[in-house]
């Protein structure tokens, strides 16, 4: 099994429950291509390095899994490019 820490930022101008649905719909996206959630941290708003998208903070979520399919990450990054929500996103793979 290969180890990832996959990180997205959301847009800082919506609802908690848009937030949270978001969120959901990233993990969902992880465990229905065959990957395992091992950790899922709410960083919350944090501010940005620099401006993104006219965005100066956003909120900061952190998830570490677990997978032996290379598709559950590449679906993780299309539709985190697809999402209007995610100002920004990345896979790394951790090694053990």
């Amino acid at each position: 099994m290969r180890k990832y820490e996959l990180m997205f930022i959301v847009k800082p101008d919506l609802e908690e429950t848009a937030i949270k649905a978001v969120a959901d719909n990233m993990k969902e996206v992880v465990t229905s291509n065959g990957g395992k959630i091992l950790e899922a941290k709410e960083m919350g708003q944090k501010d940005l390095a620099y401006e993104i998208k006219k965005y100066k903070t956003g909120y900061y979520f952190l998830f570490i899994i677990e997978t032996e399919n290379l598709e559950t990450t590449k679906e993780f990054e299309r539709i985190s490019r697809i999402n209007e929500n995610i100002i920004r996103h990345i896979v790394v793979r951790v090694e053990d």
